[in-house]
């Protein structure tokens, strides 16, 4: 009977918490897109990405995290859906910038 209850324990409780990757953004706490070039500026409030891209389940306005901030998207340059010679970057997103809201909770 122990095994029995023990398996019945809610998995996210007993499981350690994935580190997060340096170049993926996350909302509520799931993956939803990759970046590429990462530009941090602290004086102005913002965040400057070349490219977005496996972005298909970012959802727009919403606060979202990357690294140890939490931005708001607020510019997209170029949106587009699929480019026939990268099929696997979903909808991608260039001359991306963000605000910088503050520091996410650990």
């Amino acid at each position: 009977m122990s095994k029995e209850t023990h398996s019945n324990q809610d998995p996210a409780k007993s499981l350690p918490v994935k580190e997060r990757e340096a170049d993926a953004i996350y909302q509520n706490g799931r993956f939803v897109a990759r970046v590429l070039d990462a530009e941090v500026d602290t004086a102005a409030k913002q965040i400057r990405f070349s490219e977005v891209f496996n972005s298909d389940e970012l959802m727009l306005p919403e606060v979202c995290e990357f690294q140890r901030y939490r931005i708001l998207i607020q510019r997209i340059g170029y949106a587009s859906k699929v480019n026939k010679e990268e099929p696997h970057k979903g909808r991608i997103l260039r001359g991306v910038v963000a605000d910088l809201l503050g520091f996410r909770e650990q």
